[in-house]
């Protein structure tokens, strides 16, 4: 008997990717794909798939609230989360949320197709990586939402861009940023982005 999939990601690329390597075996079949947290729910409501491949950082639903929803909708889904960002605060609250793996999107693509075997089987799965940030103590009570933000810093993206990447106004841009300067103390964007590289370094 197959295990079914359900790949979950904002980048077309990436899903066509992830079902491409997901063909090659036989045990594996992809039944379902989805651009957002909120077309998935609904998705994995019809098809209760074995297993959800979920992105973490997506527009107006993110990885964490899409887990929670996605259990809330298929129960017996396991949810493995494949993703960019290895900080112990994204980790935590996603694993709260009752992801069952957190793997980074830097695995081979053997790891991969592994960590889909092992969360199917009931095993969790965590990446050493983000094992590692979780015993990291937390730098700043930053909500998830200002993380997010505090990420797409330090990829460069403008306040446009970072509205138009997280589906909000530029307003609650600008609201987060000056949060994040207040909350770590820092000055200018350049100095959150250096902050963001510096930790992600660190994990």
């Amino acid at each position: 008997m197959s295990i079914s999939i359900v790949v979950v990601d904002d980048h077309a690329v990436v899903r066509q990717g992830l079902a491409a390597l997901i063909a090659t075996q036989p045990k594996l079949q992809v039944v379902g794909e989805a651009g957002s947290g909120e077309d998935a729910v609904p998705l994995c409501r019809r098809l209760q798939p074995n297993v959800v491949l979920l992105d973490m950082i997506m527009p107006k639903m993110n990885g964490v609230a899409a887990a929670a929803a996605i259990k809330a909708a298929s129960p017996h889904s396991r949810v493995l989360l494949l993703t960019s960002y290895a900080e112990g605060d994204l980790v935590q609250p996603a694993l709260a949320a009752g992801a069952d793996g957190y793997l980074l999107k830097t695995a081979s693509a053997e790891g991969v197709l592994q960590a889909i075997l092992a969360v199917a089987e009931g095993q969790q799965v965590l990446d050493a990586v983000a094992l590692e940030a979780l015993r990291q103590p937390k730098p700043a009570d930053l909500s998830l939402r200002e993380q997010e933000v505090l990420h797409l810093i330090a990829q460069g993206l403008s306040n446009a861009e970072i509205a138009d990447r997280l589906a909000i106004t530029v307003r609650t841009v600008k609201a987060h940023v000056s949060s994040l300067l207040q909350k770590l103390d820092l000055e200018d964007r350049t100095q959150l982005a250096i902050y963001a590289l510096r930790r992600r370094g660190e994990a």
